[in-house]
């Protein structure tokens, strides 16, 4: 049976600054562990600061297409020169206000993979679907347009991240048990494809995640750590967070 290994990202979405930038690389050189992978996600400008900082780093997106007349868009072939090792692909933000699809977050997956990057590929119901029992349906969907796309051999060298949209940023958390649920379902349908590459794979959660919550959401048998937003921009919390993910896998 494969081994896998919990990992906490921090999100910052379109927050920080350079001096953030050495602030938590600081605190987070404190806490290293070989138990755990610690990843940072700041906007673009500053992946350059956080990877000389020594922290492992990702991009909060990446395009789908080569390089060519995309103006605004950043090529994944980049990302991998400066030196980050992940990126985001599918974040909820990501599909709502920019309207990306299940076939672009598929692709972007797949160029991601392609030039070597990790995708942390982010699937998640609205408020809505969760509310007319529709949860699993829609995290299949999201899952099955990659696994349709590159074959389920592809998640091998990924990480999932279930975020339930009516979770996040609005201080509401799915409970342990709700959250355990729907990684659960997460694992064993990938099992039923390739049961090793499901034991191995790093399922995170992302929703209102904090230092409060985040021992009792880690312990969980299927959860694999965090993808953490708010909570990522200020030490204190998150090395808290990162903490209570040692040991949990």
């Amino acid at each position: 049976m494969a081994a896998r290994k919990a990992m906490v990202a921090g999100n910052w979405k379109m927050n920080g600054s350079l001096e953030l930038v050495k602030q938590m690389s600081d605190a987070i050189n404190n806490v290293k562990s070989n138990e755990i992978d610690i990843v940072l996600f700041p906007p673009f400008p500053l992946v350059s600061a956080m990877i000389a900082s020594g922290v492992s780093t990702g991009t909060q997106t990446v395009s789908e297409n080569t390089p060519g007349a995309f103006t605004g868009e950043v090529d994944a072939q980049l990302v991998k020169e400066l030196g980050a090792q992940y990126v985001l692909v599918g974040h909820s933000e990501r599909r709502s206000i920019y309207k990306e699809s299940n076939d672009v977050v598929a692709a972007k997956f797949a160029r991601a993979q392609q030039v070597g990057l990790t995708p942390i590929l982010c699937v998640g119901e609205s408020e809505s679907e969760q509310e007319n029992g529709k949860t699993e349906q829609i995290v299949a969907a999201q899952i099955d347009a990659v696994i349709e796309k590159l074959g389920v051999a592809a998640l091998k060298d990924s990480v999932i991240a279930y975020e339930p949209v009516w979770a996040i940023g609005t201080g509401k958390t799915a409970s342990p048990e709700q959250a355990q649920s729907v990684h659960k379902f997460i694992r064993d349908k990938i099992a039923s494809l390739n049961s090793d590459l499901a034991q191995g794979l790093t399922i995170l959660y992302g929703g209102s995640v904090n230092e409060k919550n985040s021992e009792l959401l880690f312990a969980q048998t299927d959860i694999d750590g965090g993808l953490i937003g708010g909570a990522s921009l200020k030490a204190d919390s998150f090395t808290a967070i990162c903490n209570s993910a040692k040991g949990t896998v």
